[in-house]
Parts: structure tokens; C-alpha cells; sequence
């Protein structure tokens, strides 16, 4: 593998670990089976494509991003609550939903960006190439999103929010509303969805209609990767697993493609994809009848 295709795996891995994070909080924490990370991805990058090609600052932009991600969130969980569907049904009403969403707000099926300002080509220094600058920033960006969430799932509202996943009967007898602790906690998944997917414009140059297929199938493998790697209750370094386990799977996948000996092309992602998340459901089955053996 090149020096170039080894950070560009780390770039596309440090991004993921944003949706990894998100999906971390509806799976695991909320118990929440969130199909809505395929829409809100595409459409934080929908959202932030249009601003910054209308000539809007890429970071109003970013923000905006993450504020689209966080009410479509908002709305699979209003789904659920307010109108007691599903869980898993709202979240792939909404799902479907945004892909019309995203169209409407695109105008067409995708908005390039060509020469238009980034966050990235705005912070460059001069001298730095850019596949060593993007991931740079991408992990200051990572860590301070990892950093907050720890922060924030050790508050009131953050531990209210983990108990409503955990036991909802026992934390509605408590008195949390476990109504508006899943609203939040949606917001919160999805608002870093929608911030991953305003990286992913600004880094490939444009935003695409169909940029969302099968972005919770990485993220749940992220998750189910870092999980194997650094298994472990505490909220900070289970956040922790999630990002080195996006990043892993990023680097896995990307040397696998590369490997000449093995002969995978492009096309095979979903396959490697589909073999890395099997291989990482067996291992902790594995290490749980090894160390049964006396």
C-alpha cells in the first residue's frame, strides 16, 4: 500500500469514526435500531454542498450540516414517541423520506466542488500537502467530538439518556422523561451523521445522491470492530473503540483492495465488508470458549 492510499484510508476511517460514534449512541446506548444514518449522512453533505456552493463559510456550513442531521434525527424519534411507530419502521420511513429530501435541497442528483472554499484548503499551511493536512485536521475534529461525548454522557442528561436505553421502565419510574431522552439522544446520533457527511463533500469534491448507501452498515461494523478490539463499559473508552475500530476497518478494507496478490477490485467492497464485520462477530464467541477451557 502507498503513503498516499494509507492516508487516504485513515482520512475516509477518521470521518467514518463520526458516524460510528452516532450509530454507537442509537444502538448501544439508546437500543434504538436507527436506519435513519443512511439519509442524514447524504443529507448533511446535501446541505452543506448547496451553502458552500451559494458561496456561504464552509464552517456555516459544517454547522448547518450538523443541525440537518440532528432534525432528522429528531424526527425518527418523534416518529416513534409521538406516534408510537416502530423504532426500527420510523427510521426507514424517514430513511426514505430523505432521499427525496436530499434531491429537493441538491436540485439534481449532485453538487460539485470543484474550486470552492473548504475548511481544509482554508486552515492549509502553505508547504503541507493536503492527504497529510486533511487527516490532521480530520482527528483534531474526531478527538473533540469523541471528547465531548464523554463529557456530555457523564451529565444528568447524558446518564439520563443511557438509562433510558439501558432500563426505560425503571428510568420513567426515576422521573426521566424517556420521551425527550430519545428525541435528544436521536439529535445527538444524527447531528454527528450529518457532520461526517460535511466532511465527506469537503474532502471528495462534491456531494452525490447516492453517497448514503450502506453508510450504517459501516458504521455498525465500526462499532462491532472497535468493540472486539477494546471491549469495555465505560463511556470513554468504548468511544474510544469506536473510533480506532472505524479507523481499523478503513485500513483493512483499503489493504485488502490494494493487495495485488489477493486480486479484489473495487467492486468487492461489500464483500470485505461483509467478511471483516463475520470475522469480527466470531472473535469475542471465540475468546468466550477459550476461556471456558480449563
Amino acid at each position: 500500500m502507498s503513503l498516499f492510499s494509507l492516508f487516504g484510508a485513515i482520512e475516509i476511517g477518521l470521518i467514518f469514526a463520526l458516524v460510528a460514534l452516532g450509530v454507537y449512541i442509537s444502538f448501544r446506548l439508546l437500543r434504538f435500531p436507527d436506519l435513519t444514518v443512511d439519509g442524514s449522512f447524504p443529507l448533511g453533505g446535501a446541505v452543506c454542498a448547496v451553502l458552500i456552493a451559494a458561496g456561504i463559510n464552509p464552517w456555516i456550513a459544517t454547522l448547518a450540516a450538523t443541525a440537518a442531521g440532528a432534525v432528522a434525527g429528531m424526527v425518527t424519534g418523534w416518529l416513534n414517541v409521538k406516534l408510537k411507530i416502530m423504532d426500527l419502521l420510523a427510521s426507514i420511513l424517514m430513511m426514505i423520506a430523505l432521499y427525496s429530501v436530499n434531491l429537493r435541497i441538491m436540485g439534481g442528483p449532485n453538487v460539485p466542488l470543484i474550486n470552492d472554499p473548504t475548511i481544509f484548503n482554508l486552515l492549509q499551511p502553505a508547504g503541507m500537502e493536503d492527504y497529510v493536512f486533511r487527516p490532521l485536521l480530520l482527528l483534531v475534529i474526531v478527538v473533540a467530538a469523541k471528547l465531548a461525548l464523554d463529557w456530555f454522557f457523564a451529565t444528568e442528561r447524558g446518564l439520563a439518556i443511557r438509562a433510558t436505553g439501558s432500563n426505560p421502565r425503571m428510568a420513567r419510574a426515576q422521573g426521566v422523561n424517556t420521551g425527550a431522552m430519545i428525541l435528544l439522544g436521536m439529535a445527538v446520533s444524527n447531528g454527528l451523521v450529518g457532520l461526517a457527511g460535511a466532511m465527506f463533500v469537503q474532502t471528495q469534491g462534491g456531494s452525490d445522491i447516492s453517497m448514503g448507501i450502506g453508510t450504517i452498515v459501516i458504521g455498525l461494523a465500526a462499532v462491532i470492530v472497535g468493540e472486539s478490539i477494546l471491549p469495555s463499559r465505560k463511556i470513554i473508552w468504548a468511544t474510544l473503540a469506536v473510533v480506532v475500530g472505524a479507523i481499523v476497518y478503513r485500513f483493512f478494507i483499503a489493504a485488502a483492495l490494494n493487495s495485488d496478490f489477493i486480486g479484489l477490485k473495487a467492486q468487492d467492497l461489500n464483500l470485505v465488508t461483509a467478511v471483516l464485520v463475520t470475522i469480527a462477530l466470531v472473535i469475542p464467541q471465540l475468546k468466550r470458549k477459550l476461556s471456558r477451557k480449563p
